[in-house]
């Protein structure tokens, strides 16, 4: 007999790209009144269940039943007929338009063929305050109001649409902790009403403060759901790894000696560093020579960390010092010539340029660092190329082939040279071995250690914490956009970063 208290239920879904099995052979259930998180690192499968959930993609395998009554969803419409809505990290609303234009935009209420402007700003005021306790002027324009605001109002058009059930894709991504705690209030005031929430976050402390139950994915599996109250953090950080804390504890046998640099200069420090709602402010001193990792969960600071290093992301918070000189804000260029190089997390879209040759790709940070009037000649172009080619054992049949054309570890091979070639002394390395294979990874490695130990100073990101064992001298351990733990020499082990994350702070 069906459960009349499961609103929705997904039986083996499964869903492949090319060369890609995403999803394999998932469940999951939605009772009626909960919110529900999905957990899981990078590639997991939680944006693809949710795009499968709401008619982004079409299935391979399984079946989607809305209250014990199997249904076909294949487009966005068919997910709105079915009374699902979902809400991005970025709001996909209209800036230029009235908070009430955005709230029923393609569903305005008509009177002799125009638009009803006094009903529709009636109705929009009376939604958000009854639904969201909000009360604003709806006849303003969107864009006068800040993100958090926006927020709400695509979660009010999202409740207006939906018959239950509505999903919340990492909506706190760009809010601080005061705007998350109201937003949290009205998620509360949603489930007392019966609304269903599917919620996905990288927050750990968010996870616990909002969630009924959470389901667990790793690397397109399912790994099960619990109850949020009777699962504890260790537990779950070890379910989205596959590792338990037992396991990382008997592999803690570190046979290199770690380069400890307690006395060595700084290079760089920043003080109170930060960006609202992207990363607290925070303190690091990068001493002359060392790997100093940031560790830490998907969504726990690491990347926003570096790109506000390098300036990709402008700070609104404290001062970075390199070389002796403070700076309040940083951009790339200043970067570049004051001898930093980054690596970025996504090579394909922040990374290569596809259409251009090994060459071309290699010499372009040099380039824009010499500026455009200091041309670098094609002869002095392909001895560079030809040199990192070797030094990196890049496989390829000549510097002019097309990066696109090569292995994605001899992509992120032609990355590091890129910046190698403009002699870095401090070289920002994020997720360096991500989709590479194996040979590539520890060839990858080997040259960080040798890097350091020719004296440059690397920041090391890596998912995998066995590699910063490897290769950091020093860990700082990020959660929720902080950093709340330093890790030396010996004490970097998987075990104690993993402890360090699960307990929120630095282990006495």
């Amino acid at each position: 007999m069906p459960d009349n208290n499961i609103v929705l239920e997904m039986k083996g879904i499964s869903k492949s790209f090319p060369g890609v099995k995403a999803l394999s052979n998932v469940d999951f259930q939605l009772r009626k009144g909960e919110i529900h998180t999905l957990m899981g690192q990078n590639g997991a499968g939680k944006s693809t269940l949710i795009k499968v959930l709401t008619g982004v993609y079409e299935i391979d395998e399984g079946t989607i039943l809305l209250s014990g009554k199997e249904v076909k969803i294949t487009s966005t419409h068919d997910a709105q007929e079915n009374g699902i809505s979902t809400v991005y990290q970025e709001v996909n609303l209209c800036p230029n338009l009235t908070v009430a234009e955005n709230i029923y935009i393609g569903r305005e209420p008509m009177k002799r063929g125009h638009i009803d402007w006094n009903v529709m700003n009636k109705n929009a005021e009376k939604l958000l305050e009854e639904r969201l306790n909000l009360k604003i002027d709806v006849k303003r324009l969107l864009s006068g109001y800040s993100v958090a605001i926006q927020q709400m109002v695509a979660i009010a058009r999202a409740v207006d649409i939906s018959n239950g059930i509505l999903i919340l894709d990492e909506p706190t991504s760009s809010l601080d902790s005061n705007e998350v705690k109201q937003l949290f209030k009205v998620m509360r005031k949603l489930k007392a009403e019966g609304m269903s929430m599917v919620f996905v976050t990288h927050f750990m402390d968010q996870v616990y403060e909002i969630s009924d139950r959470i389901t667990v994915l790793r690397n397109g599996n399912f790994i099960g759901t619990y109850e949020a109250e009777k699962l504890p953090q260790m537990d779950l950080i070890s379910k989205m790894i596959g590792k338990n804390y037992e396991e990382m504890q008997k592999a803690n046998d570190v046979t290199r000696k770690y380069n400890i640099k307690d006395k060595a200069e700084a290079l760089a420090k920043a003080k109170g560093f930060g960006r609202k709602g992207t990363i607290e402010p925070f303190d690091i001193d990068v001493r002359k020579g060392e790997v100093l990792g940031l560790a830490g969960l998907l969504g726990s600071g690491r990347t926003e960390c570096a790109r506000l290093l390098f300036g990709i992301d402008r700070s609104d918070h404290g001062t970075v010092t390199i070389n002796g000189k403070e700076y309040s804000y940083i951009y790339p260029q200043k970067a570049i010539k004051e001898g930093l190089g980054f690596c970025p997390e996504d090579r394909k879209i922040e990374g290569i340029v596809g259409q251009l040759t090994i060459r071309e790709n290699i010499v372009l940070a040099l380039q824009s660092n010499k500026g455009i009037f200091k041309y670098i000649p094609m002869k002095k172009q392909q001895e560079i190329a030809q040199k990192y080619i070797e030094l990196l054992n890049i496989k390829t049949p000549s510097t002019e082939q097309r990066i696109d054309n090569l292995s994605g570890g001899n992509q992120q091979k032609v990355i590091l040279g890129r910046w190698l070639a403009t002699n870095p002394q401090l070289l920002i390395l994020d997720e360096p071995t991500r989709g590479i294979d194996i040979g590539a990874k520890d060839e990858i490695k080997r040259l960080v250690r040798e890097l350091a130990k020719d004296g440059m100073t690397i920041i090391f990101i890596s998912s995998e914490l066995q590699e910063m064992v490897s290769c950091c001298d020093r860990v700082l351990v990020l959660r929720d956009r902080k950093i709340i733990g330093e890790l030396v020499g010996e004490e970097i082990q998987e075990s104690t970063i993993l402890q360090t994350i699960a307990e929120g702070g630095m282990l006495a």
